[in-house]
């Protein structure tokens, strides 16, 4: 009973450390009972049902928004979530006996390995929930994410974690929660004195979050409406008053897409005379029956097309239905009839002012596509997103919780444009400087800056202390060393164990 109660523990801290609660610190010592729960039990099963329950609690209450599309798309991602940190529970199990400072590095460098692979896989993946997000959002630690960026919060997250489950077992191991500390102190400090800065010139932009006449459902006429929300709050901003106007995610729509519409297109284009901005339009556009684009569309002052960027990662069952034919007896699929068209690149607009580089919504809470963009030579970055699907819950807060911190990662201002709220314009270090409610209808203008300092290292390197720390656990796993348990005595070495417990 004491493994359960600590896996659902480490559930409920973890769930805490996210929005809506949102206390970022507790993920220092949230993994910690379900650590312990792990290292302290002699069956295999066991220690995978307590790292079932604790990513069932966790996702199951951190992503229980989802229920407003239906039990069946909440229920299967919470399972799959919760099955992920299971095994990832049972590798750790594996380890359990081994010595201290070698569990510690294989401890870090597991649960590293399983949020990385959570990013990728399957479907091209999901990173909501990775710890480094809760711990890398704090003040300062936001700064330092240039250097080593979400992942290495997560290594540094576990890192002290671990180092509390040592401490606890045995005061004697109190160096592994000082390295993990002093390496986290350390790059607050460094994030805090030296946060990341665009260096550039200030551009002035217009966040036009129109609304939908009918979030969370359809109704007739939908995308007519929310366009004409969408053009009346542009033509309520002054002329020449900005630089750029931004549009978010499904802001139009087949048959009124400025890519299909000459109309739509030409009151458009007008409003940028008239403003003398750069029009950035986000929407979807009708190919078949059975396909559709999701599309940032840019027009210049003088009514030119600038360019077109094509999303490229789809919400999997929102987007596309994976194995279609498979999955055919679910009706709820119905409601998913076609396929989005993926793009096949980053693509940055190049305008007078600079380059903009942008993604579409989901792409937004994946570092690695921000910084495909910054490597295209994006300057500062737009996510049009939608967001309405969700009405007034956390889940607004929790995007924007992931995209400050990935724009902190290339250094880079962030436009955060949603559909429904919430809209922000998100600083180079993190910070929101101006934000919207969620289901209001508003334009809201600020100023970006243009990034001309150099890349950041994260932008130049990726995720290279995620690899680092698989590869110290690794070296964890392998170098010879008097420490090192040998086959031989292993079963005696569990016998102890067992003896200990009793």
């Amino acid at each position: 009973m004491a493994g359960l109660g600590a896996a659902l523990l480490s559930g409920l801290l973890l769930w805490a450390s996210f929005p809506p609660i949102g206390l970022g610190v507790l993920a220092f010592v949230a993994p910690a009972p379900l650590l312990w729960a792990i290292r302290r039990e002699e069956r295999a099963f066991l220690a995978l049902i307590y790292g079932w329950v604790t990513g069932a609690v966790f996702f199951g209450l951190m992503l229980s928004y989802i229920m407003t599309l239906g039990v069946v798309a909440w229920l299967p991602l919470t399972v799959y979530q919760a099955t992920t940190m299971a095994v990832m529970s049972l590798v750790l199990w594996a380890f359990r006996l081994w010595p201290e400072r070698r569990w510690w590095f294989i401890a870090i460098g597991v649960w590293v390995g399983f949020e990385m692979a959570r990013g990728y896989f399957p479907f091209g993946g999901f990173p909501w929930g990775s710890i480094g997000y809760a711990t890398a959002g704090l003040p300062g630690a936001i700064g330092s994410v240039q250097w080593i960026g979400p992942i290495g919060w997560s290594a540094l997250t576990i890192a002290v974690a671990a180092g509390f489950v040592l401490v606890f077992e045995d005061k004697n191991h109190w160096k592994y929660l000082v390295d993990g500390s002093v390496a986290t102190v350390l790059f607050v400090m460094a994030g805090t004195f030296f946060a990341p800065s665009p260096g550039g010139p200030a551009v002035t932009v217009a966040i036009v979050q129109g609304g939908s006449p009918c979030p969370q459902v359809r109704c007739q006429n939908e995308n007519q409406r929310i366009y004409d929300r969408h053009m009346a709050l542009t033509r309520a901003l002054p002329d020449l008053s900005v630089d750029l106007v931004v549009w978010p995610e499904n802001s139009t729509g087949s048959p009124v897409s400025p890519l299909d519409n000459d109309v739509i297109r030409d009151e458009i284009t007008a409003e940028g005379a008239r403003l003398g901005a750069y029009m950035l339009i986000s929407g979807t556009l009708s190919l078949s029956t059975h396909e559709f684009r999701n599309v940032n569309v840019m027009y210049a002052p003088g009514g030119n097309l600038v360019g077109t960027y094509d999303k490229r990662h789809p919400v999997p069952f929102g987007e596309f239905v994976p194995m279609r034919e498979l999955l055919s007896f679910i009706p709820q699929l119905d409601q998913v009839p076609r396929d989005m068209k993926r793009g096949k690149e980053a693509v940055v607009f190049k305008t007078l002012f600079g380059d903009i580089g942008s993604v579409i919504s989901f792409e937004g809470a994946f570092p690695r596509y921000l910084r495909e963009e910054a490597l295209a030579g994006g300057q500062f970055i737009v996510v049009a997103t939608n967001e309405s699907s969700y009405g007034p819950s956390p889940a607004s807060d929790q995007f924007i919780g992931l995209t400050r911190v990935n724009a902190a990662a290339i250094g880079q201002d962030l436009v955060h444009a949603a559909i429904t709220g919430k809209s922000a314009f998100v600083q180079a270090d993190g910070a929101i400087v101006r934000e919207t409610e969620l289901l209001t209808e508003s334009a809201l203008v600020g100023t970006v800056r243009l990034r001309t300092e150099g890349p950041t290292i994260y932008t130049q390197f990726g995720d290279w202390a995620g690899v680092a720390a698989m590869l110290l656990a690794f070296a964890a796993f392998i170098v010879p060393g008097r420490d090192r348990p040998q086959r031989a005595n292993s079963g005696s070495r569990a016998s102890a164990a067992a003896r200990t417990l009793r």
